[in-house]
């Protein structure tokens, strides 16, 4: 048999070991939280830009056709920053209902990758491709839009390749090619004849 005094001791240790681990997850969820205020309440840095008023081509599906539009919107100093800006202005368009030329939620830019001064890698979200309207015509009037945006607003870029979530695709929904690097001087003559 145990003695009394040996099981009040057992018993208040027990207890002193959990109040401590319970205060020291108190301690751990406040400072969290604290840290978490303070990310929230910094002010954010301000990239380098200013809002300009951009140049956007956009598809219209009803017509099988190609328009510019005109938009106001930040554009930053970097290249590739500007470029990233001036595609999700384009797929701004396409998400918005009505749609002139619809595309899946959650369709967005994930990153611009330039290589050399001619050359620009779009790496688009896995909805970019995933929801797209299957067809001929649909994919490439998107990626004729989002190239020749690129013209209009980022200028010296004569090379684009598309990625789909950081890896290369066959193709857009089935018919557009995304392993080939695309020529802009080509799909801007593809485009005058949407227009």
């Amino acid at each position: 048999m145990i003695p009394r005094h040996v099981q009040i001791g057992s018993a208040a240790l027990l207890l002193a070991i959990l109040l401590s681990g319970a205060y020291m997850i108190h301690l751990r969820r406040s400072a969290k939280a604290a840290s978490t205020q303070t990310q929230a309440s910094a002010p954010v840095a301000q990239l380098p830009g200013k809002v300009e008023q951009v140049r956007l081509l956009v598809a219209y599906d009803e017509d099988q056709a190609l328009r510019w539009r005109d938009a106001e919107i930040f554009m930053p100093s970097d290249r590739s920053l500007r470029a990233r800006e001036a595609l999700r202005a384009v797929l701004a368009q396409y998400l918005q209902s009505p749609s002139p030329h619809p595309l899946g939620k959650g369709a967005d830019i994930r990153g611009i990758y330039l290589i050399n001064d001619d050359t620009m890698v779009v790496d688009t979200t896995l909805a970019f491709a995933d929801a797209h309207p299957s067809g001929v015509l649909l994919e490439q009037l998107t990626l004729t839009s989002l190239i020749e945006t690129l013209n209009a607003n980022v200028p010296g870029v004569t090379r684009v390749k598309f990625l789909v979530n950081g890896q290369e695709r066959e193709t857009l929904a089935g018919h557009a090619d995304l392993m080939s690097f695309y020529q802009t001087a080509a799909v801007h003559q593809l485009a005058l004849e949407f227009q």
